[in-house]
């Protein structure tokens, strides 16, 4: 298959660790943050980390917008079924994502009306068939899957349907890596960049990180052979003392981004002045709201919405974790109180989740070498 099998390919692979491993100087030690829960999904599906020599740390950010969703804005969107007339709509990653009265599971087997979407166009549909009820989409996501909830909203002014309406917690990547780089206990050399967000946003953002704060930073594709390469990029342009930005995810990531989604979500969203993300706190302009031209279909203007703050389980570290400051391993109830099946924080329940990550693959893999568990 192009763009795959040749990305996956052993020689190739072997190649592209080679030229890590020249191009890493034994004498230092190498920090590189991959902002994309994708990216760390992958490094430990393929196992890019064993491919690596051991003075290059790969620190995973906060690029699962499932996972850096406070449980107030979940506990918020729930409230919104306490009127019978609501059809609830999420993907399907969302459902056993834990709010401090239950996850959307939960609410599904305490009788309310809760369905998995594939998409917010599933969603509307939804609305069309059930003109009696209120279908309401609960939004979450980066610029990755915000042009797709605008082009919704634009359809569902245009066909005038309105019994749907959006909860949006969708967020932006930038003001994140800005926080990052703000926190006084977090050192990084590097980034590899969002390769599914640069897709609609393109590379042409991340240059204040090289200019302003002396960082590289490469877009990178999810295949093992993007993933080494783009760390080869970033070793070239730190042994040469360099800051720039590079984009190794050409096939894909268009350096000026997608500029009809871009227009969508501009017609449709506008910055929100704050937004609480889970173990950071709040961020200024980091997430999206719907604007008053739409305010017909937005869930937080039709519904009354609590605005709860709820903090995490104390003995969770999600808000480390999510930072780079810990490994998942390193978290108290990791692989004990907290797992896929009975998750405590939400970085164990996405797919995209660097705990349900490591999980999957890292600590089933120890246990089975240790004889535990089978592989």
């Amino acid at each position: 298959m192009k763009f795959v099998d040749e990305f996956r390919a052993p020689e190739a692979i072997a190649k592209a660790s080679e030229e890590v491993r020249k191009l890493a100087d034994p004498e230092r030690h190498y920090r590189f943050m991959e902002v994309c829960g994708g990216h760390t999904h992958a490094i430990y599906r393929f196992g890019v980390k064993d491919l690596l020599p051991p003075n290059i740390e790969l620190v995973h950010g906060p690029g699962c917008p499932v996972c850096v969703l406070p449980m107030g804005r979940i506990d918020d969107g729930l409230s919104m079924t306490d009127d019978p007339s609501v059809i609830f709509t999420a993907f399907g990653d969302m459902m056993r994502v834990p709010g401090a009265n239950g996850s959307p599971l939960q609410h599904k087997a305490r009788g309310k009306d809760i369905r998995i979407v594939y998409s917010p166009a599933d969603a509307l549909k939804l609305a069309e068939k059930n003109p009696d009820r209120h279908v309401m989409f609960f939004a979450i996501g980066f610029e990755t899957t915000a042009p797709s909830t605008a082009l919704t909203l634009i359809r569902a002014r245009q066909e005038g349907i309105r019994n749907f309406s959006v909860f949006s917690n969708h967020v932006t990547i930038i003001p994140a890596i800005r926080a990052i780089l703000d926190s006084p206990d977090m050192r990084i050399d590097a980034f590899i960049g969002p390769g599914h967000v640069s897709t609609v946003i393109g590379c042409r953002p991340y240059e204040w990180i090289a200019k302003n704060e002396g960082k590289p930073i490469v877009v990178s594709g999810f295949e093992p052979v993007d993933i080494l390469r783009g760390i080869a990029m970033l070793l070239k342009q730190l042994g040469q003392g360099e800051a720039k930005v590079e984009n190794q995810y050409t096939r894909v990531v268009p350096w000026e981004g997608n500029k009809a989604a871009l227009k969508a979500i501009g017609e449709v969203f506008e910055l929100r002045p704050y937004f609480e993300w889970r173990g950071m706190g709040f961020i200024s302009q980091s997430s999206l709201r719907i604007r008053e031209a739409y305010a017909e279909w937005d869930a937080e203007k039709r519904f009354s919405v609590p605005g709860v703050r709820v903090t995490d389980p104390k003995a969770a570290q999600c808000g480390e974790v999510l930072k780079g400051v810990l490994k998942p391993a390193q978290c108290k109830l990791f692989g004990n109180e907290c797992t896929p099946e009975h998750p405590i924080g939400a970085l164990m329940v996405s797919s995209e989740g660097s705990c349900a990550a490591y999980y999957n693959y890292e600590h089933r893999k120890a246990a089975a070498l240790s004889g535990l568990t089978p592989a």
